[in-house]
């Protein structure tokens, strides 16, 4: 029910959409706007902040600022940006809790249970997802390296140092670490569908990373060329080479997947000798 009004939302919003583009690429553009029932501020407010939360400028139960905050930043009255906020809650864009504030809803967030457990229990899906990520983040770092501003490198920059820095971290942290620093760069391609899609799977991603750390890190071999992929895709995209970008992007995941399915038959092939060796009485 909650993806079917969403969805009538959608339909809506791409309705007004097209009745508002219509009028501004004809010439009778002032005409339009002189006989169409003007905007409550409300709706104007909500419209900015929604635009916030889009852009990701405010993020996934992140904490809205404190009215003063925000009456101060959007230029509005106490009034409107309540009225605003009214909005926002009934469209589940945002949600309040008692003495806590406000805060926006995780709305691109699916229910990730079942796929946890099959993530858990099948191997397969694994590496499914992998495939997955591959086919996302190779676009995406192309699109950073073509759209990123300075002031997105300076935070690709700033995760890939964490990242470089926490050496001597443990697994939790590391993988914490290692997805910031591939969503900062998707989220440099200032693709919001991109980016909300990728944070709608987020625990299935940084189930993925973590997979990825636990079974590769303490491989010498393998964190060294896991840290030279890292570095040759921070340089692509700070560089402004989209094609290195992406290629660096779809190579680090792949190999990840490899490394991980060439772990995976060596435990089978340990099993099977074990079993072999011990006997099965």
């Amino acid at each position: 029910m909650v993806l079917y009004q969403q969805l009538k939302r959608v339909v809506r919003g791409g309705r007004h959409m097209a009745h508002a583009w219509s009028y501004h690429w004809s010439g009778e553009c002032m005409h339009a706007e002189t006989e169409a029932k003007p905007r409550q501020v409300a709706d104007e407010v909500a419209e900015r902040i929604e635009r916030l939360i889009l852009d990701g400028v405010l993020k996934a139960g992140q904490a809205l600022p404190s009215e003063r905050r925000l009456t101060e930043k959007l230029g509005v009255s106490r009034t409107a940006l309540r009225e605003g906020l009214k909005l926002l809650r009934a469209r589940e864009i945002i949600h309040t809790a008692q003495g806590k504030g406000s805060f926006v809803a995780r709305i691109s967030q699916v229910d990730a249970g079942p796929l946890m457990h099959l993530f858990n229990s099948q191997p397969r899906t694994l590496y499914d997802l992998l495939e997955v990520r591959s086919l996302l983040e190779a676009d995406s770092a192309r699109l950073a390296a073509l759209r990123g501003t300075e002031a997105d490198f300076i935070m690709i920059r700033r995760r890939y140092d964490d990242m470089v820095n926490a050496q001597a971290a443990d697994t939790a942290t590391h993988a914490h670490l290692d997805h910031a620093f591939h969503l900062a760069i998707c989220e440099a391609s200032h693709n919001p569908v991109l980016v909300h899609t990728l944070q709608s799977l987020n625990d299935l991603m940084l189930g993925s990373v973590f997979a990825c750390v636990n079974n590769l890190y303490h491989r010498a071999p393998e964190k060294r060329q896991i840290d030279k992929q890292h570095a040759r895709l921070f340089n692509a995209v700070i560089g402004r080479q989209p094609e290195q970008a992406r290629r660096a992007a779809a190579d680090h995941v792949d190999s990840v997947r490899q490394n991980l399915a060439e772990i995976e038959q060596e435990e089978q092939r340990l099993v099977r000798a074990t079993l072999r060796l011990e006997g099965w009485t």
